[in-house]
C-alpha cells in the first residue's frame, strides 16, 4: 500500500478542517470562531487545489475566505455582546445533535460504499474551451450553473442585509 505526498497531505488537511469546524462551532468566543471559520473556508480552497481544481480553490478563497469573514468580523466588531454569555447544552440537545450525527455518517458510508464515483471524467491532457465553460456557467440546460449562480447571489445579499441589521444602532 503506496500512499503519496498528495494522499497525506490531503488527510492532514481534512483533520485540520474537522477540527476547527467543531472548534468554530464549540467555541464561547465570537472572534475566535470567526477565525476558526476563516480556516475551515481557506483548508476547503486547499482541498479544491490539491484536487486539481485551481479556478474553484481561487473562487473558494476569494468569495468565502476573503469576502464572508470579512462582513462576519465586521458585523461582530460593530455589534455589542455580552461577554459573559454562556451556553447551556441540555441533555436532549447533545442526544439529537450525536444520533444526527451517526445517521448523516451512515448515510454518507452507504453512498460511498454503493454508488461507485468517477474521478477523472474529463481525460488527462484534454483542454475545455473557455467558451464551452462561459456556455456551462451562464446556461439553463440539465448540467449548467445559472441557478446555482443565481442561488449564491441571494444568499450573498441575504449576508450583507444582515450584517447591516446586526450593525445598525438600536435607537
Amino acid at each position: 500500500m503506496n500512499i503519496s505526498l498528495q494522499e497525506i497531505v490531503f488527510y492532514i488537511v481534512g483533520a485540520c478542517i474537522i477540527a476547527c469546524s467543531i472548534l468554530a462551532v464549540t467555541t464561547g468566543k465570537i472572534l475566535r470562531a470567526a477565525t476558526y471559520l476563516l480556516f475551515v473556508l481557506l483548508g476547503t480552497g486547499a482541498i479544491y487545489g490539491i484536487l486539481g481544481y485551481t479556478f474553484l480553490s481561487a473562487v473558494q478563497l476569494m468569495v468565502y475566505a476573503g469576502g464572508i469573514v470579512v462582513l462576519y468580523v465586521f458585523s461582530i466588531l460593530l455589534t455589542q455582546s455580552d461577554k459573559n454569555m454562556k451556553y447551556k447544552i441540555n441533555r436532549a440537545k447533545l442526544i439529537s445533535v450525536l444520533l444526527t450525527i451517526v445517521i448523516g455518517a451512515a448515510l454518507v458510508l452507504f453512498l460511498v460504499m454503493t454508488n461507485g464515483f468517477a474521478l477523472n471524467l474529463i481525460p488527462q491532457g484534454v483542454e475545455l474551451p473557455v467558451e464551452n465553460i462561459g456556455h456551462a456557467l451562464i446556461g439553463t440546460g440539465k448540467y449548467q450553473f445559472v441557478l446555482p449562480f443565481e442561488v449564491v447571489s441571494v444568499l450573498l445579499l441575504a449576508c450583507m442585509i444582515g450584517a447591516i441589521l446586526i450593525a445598525r444602532k438600536e435607537k
